[in-house]
């Protein structure tokens, strides 16, 4: 990257998302007198018996949780989707302004581990590829399922992304229609497939693996990058080395490299101001609607919210939600930041 680009502010172009970032380097060196955040206490206890999530304990709900020994699948007690929802149609005075229509699906909760204690940060890779196998298997069957056409797998790390548990765990809602940032990424793909005739997300992974300035992590299955047009300060994708639209469609050993490098990642993170790093982490499988999708190719995003320290985070507001997205530091210095923390591991 050009000195005169790291140095000033600038826009880069985001062509997942066909929308732009503004950059303003250096910005982190104003003076801070806003909200600090508490830091997480580390959780010391394998099994907690207040946690609803451990095995065996009672949930909020009124259903106890199953004595699980490894990774453990149960129906979200307090779903956003459910699979009865009446299915609608309106538009009040036909004039397509009041529109609404009916939403359908599934909501379940993976506990990754019975230890209370663990991130996937502390667990070893064979543990997270229980995870993936999980992920895979859930995605198979909701995927299979006629009335859902997309599943989002996701994970929400820290009080500070609005996890209400600390025990490892994520979510998986499987919707009826396709969710908007998929929708995005989908046009964006098609797009850029129809134009050039080629994967925007395989053209992008060998760029970066190439100039390497923004690499974080890699193994012979995956890369993680800081995106050149990264919006949240320590923001990271996960891209397979081949072209593959979903988890599906993974190997053995492709496997074993996702839950490798789901580990490098957290593992690094947690480094950087020696806190359990929070993050929202979700997975872009490619829709489940039946079509063909040859534009589409897997991938994963992490959005932490850390900037400048443990306790102060990174806001989307004033310009960011009435202009676009902006971010503090360049995503070349961030990569190097996350490529330091990882040499402290």
């Amino acid at each position: 990257m050009k000195p005169i680009t790291q140095a000033n502010p600038h826009r880069r172009y985001n062509p997942l998302k066909q929308e732009w970032v503004l950059v303003s380097p250096n910005r982190t060196q104003r003076p801070w007198q806003g909200q600090t955040e508490k830091t997480a206490a580390v959780a010391g206890l394998q099994f907690d018996p207040e946690c609803y999530l451990c095995p065996g304990n009672m949930r909020a709900g009124g259903l106890r949780t199953d004595a699980y020994t490894s990774t453990y699948v149960f129906e979200n007690d307090y779903a956003a989707l459910k699979p009865d929802a009446p299915m609608f149609t309106s538009d009040e005075a036909g004039k397509g302004i009041l529109v609404a229509e009916g939403e359908s699906g599934v909501c379940r909760v993976i506990c990754f581990s019975p230890r209370h204690d663990l991130t996937l940060a502390k667990m070893s890779v064979a543990e997270i590829r229980a995870v993936v196998d999980v992920w895979t298997e859930q995605c198979a069957e909701l995927g299979g399922r006629e009335d859902i056409r997309y599943v989002q797998v996701f994970e929400n790390r820290g009080a500070m992304m609005g996890a209400s548990n600390p025990h490892p765990h994520g979510q998986i809602w499987a919707s009826r229609s396709l969710p908007n940032e998929v929708v995005t990424e989908l046009k964006a793909q098609r797009a850029y497939l129809e134009e050039r005739d080629c994967c925007l997300l395989c053209a992008y992974r060998e760029m970066e693996m190439a100039l390497g300035e923004r690499v974080v992590a890699s193994n012979e299955s995956f890369v993680a990058v800081v995106p050149f047009w990264a919006v949240w300060p320590f923001e990271v994708m996960v891209l397979p080395v081949r072209h593959v639209g979903g988890l599906e469609g993974l190997t053995g050993a492709e496997r074993d490299g996702l839950a490798d490098i789901l580990q490098q990642v957290t593992a690094t993170y947690d480094q950087v101001f020696d806190v359990s790093f929070p993050y929202s982490m979700g997975l872009h499988p490619q829709p489940y609607d039946g079509e063909e999708h040859p534009e589409w190719h897997f991938h994963a995003h992490f959005y932490p919210p850390l900037l400048r320290s443990a306790t102060i985070r990174k806001f989307m507001v004033g310009f960011e939600l009435l202009g676009g997205p902006q971010r503090d530091i360049t995503p070349e210095s961030a990569a190097e930041t996350l490529r330091q923390a990882a040499l402290k591991k």
